[in-house]
């Protein structure tokens, strides 16, 4: 009897089974690994529920600290905001009061200088008017032509009414070596002819002039005119000297 030959067969894992049995070793193997790391906090006395109750109330904790930090950066703002506030109503109250007490200090300057002025009845330089030219001061202007004529006019006595009139300036001196005068117009490059008034007890003038650079002034006459007739013109002529304080 002929014995046919014996024929193994040999199957081979295709490369998907392999893989999967790869994949399910790989999890049963962290599974294990977590299981002995769970087991090893265990028995060093870590109790997951709790710490996880404790990360809970501290997260709440935390929020609240974080509301009440944002309400106390609100308050500082509104703080802040009312203190800038505060500051510059401080800062406008100081103003107005200094600029209040320069005016009452410029007033009580002007009264105790028309008391001193009406103490004494008498007139000026032989004025029949009742008039008196005083605090006459010239001063240098912006360029080097240009002066300012500061004088105050004082009604002296006691007077009952408001006087009209008008003030004339001219400049006396030299140009080209010979005797010149700079009437008003040409002082003021014919913007005036005459500085109308009209005031009871004292007025202050200032009065911007022109004196070119070719003209040596060497004085100044003021002329006061009243538009009452029976009253004669106020005359009077200064020295020019050119106040640079």
């Amino acid at each position: 009897m002929i014995e046919m030959p014996t024929h193994v067969v040999v199957r081979r894992r295709t490369p998907v089974a392999r893989l999967l049995l790869v994949i399910a070793g790989s999890m049963l193997a962290v599974l294990m690994l977590y299981a002995i790391y769970e087991l090893g906090r265990y028995d060093g006395g870590y109790d997951r529920q709790a710490a996880a109750q404790q990360r809970v109330e501290y997260e709440v904790a935390l929020g609240k600290a974080e509301d009440t930090a944002r309400q106390l950066r609100t308050r500082l703002a509104e703080l802040d905001t009312v203190t800038v506030g505060q500051k510059q109503e401080r800062a406008d109250l100081a103003r107005t009061i200094g600029e209040l007490q320069g005016q009452v200090a410029r007033q009580s300057q002007e009264l105790a200088f028309y008391r001193s002025v009406v103490a004494n009845d008498t007139t000026g330089s032989g004025s029949e008017l009742g008039l008196k030219i005083v605090q006459l001061r010239i001063t240098p202007g912006e360029h080097a032509d240009l002066y300012h004529v500061h004088l105050t006019l004082v009604e002296a006595g006691h007077p009952e009414t408001s006087l009209s009139g008008a003030l004339i300036l001219s400049v006396e001196g030299q140009s080209q070596g010979s005797a010149a005068t700079l009437d008003f117009p040409a002082l003021t490059s014919g913007k005036l002819h005459e500085h109308s008034f009209t005031f009871r007890y004292f007025q202050s003038f200032d009065d911007e002039v022109l004196v070119p650079a070719a003209f040596h002034p060497e004085r100044l006459t003021v002329q006061v005119r009243s538009t009452r007739k029976t009253d004669a013109p106020l005359t009077q002529t200064f020295p020019w000297r050119v106040d640079t304080l």
